[in-house]
């Protein structure tokens, strides 16, 4: 029974992903998308990035895949006071390839989307959380490299403004 209902979460989570128009990379590879990332882009509907983005920095994200094809996803950050952040996540894939979910308590939903992927120079991921009826959109831009060109970065501003996201929730991260 559990099974069941957690692959009609997932099936849900993928029709949530594309009736919003996001649809995944094309011949998503989960192999090719492991290692380390550079955090460069941050966009979201949340209203918690208006008060903390000033302090945003660039950060990392180590990527693995799973020999299942799930992926455990480290990010790492400097706060303002020098400190590090850290966060991990274990997305399980969903039968669409590009499509992962979160299980959370904190969330009813978590459904991560590849959108667009040059394996050795961007990706561009878009979330869709849920919580209490209200959705929570986000969209993040990582790099093989801190610098990405300028077409890169207004293509993410432009999906990003698709997805709804006010043009000052999106914001480039300065270097660390």
């Amino acid at each position: 029974m559990p099974t069941t209902v957690l692959g009609l979460l997932g099936v849900l989570l993928c029709a949530l992903a594309v009736s919003s128009g996001v649809t995944p990379q094309p011949d998503f590879n989960i192999k090719r998308m492991a290692g380390k990332w550079y955090l460069i882009g941050f966009a979201t509907s949340d209203e918690w990035f208006v008060t903390c983005k000033a302090d945003m920095k660039m950060g990392v994200a180590m990527l693995t895949p799973t020999d299942e094809g799930d992926l455990e996803m480290a990010y790492s950050s400097l706060n303002p006071d020098g400190t590090c952040w850290r966060m991990n996540q274990f997305v399980n894939k969903s039968d669409f390839p590009g499509i992962f979910s979160l299980h959370s308590e904190r969330w009813e939903t978590y459904n991560i989307t590849f959108v667009d992927v040059k394996y050795d120079e961007y990706a561009l991921i878009h979330t869709l959380k849920t919580k209490n009826g209200s959705t929570t959109v986000l969209s993040k831009l990582c790099g093989r490299t801190p610098d990405l060109s300028q077409d890169v970065l207004d293509k993410f501003t432009e999906f990003s403004l698709n997805q709804s996201i006010l043009p000052e929730n999106i914001t480039i991260l300065p270097k660390n």
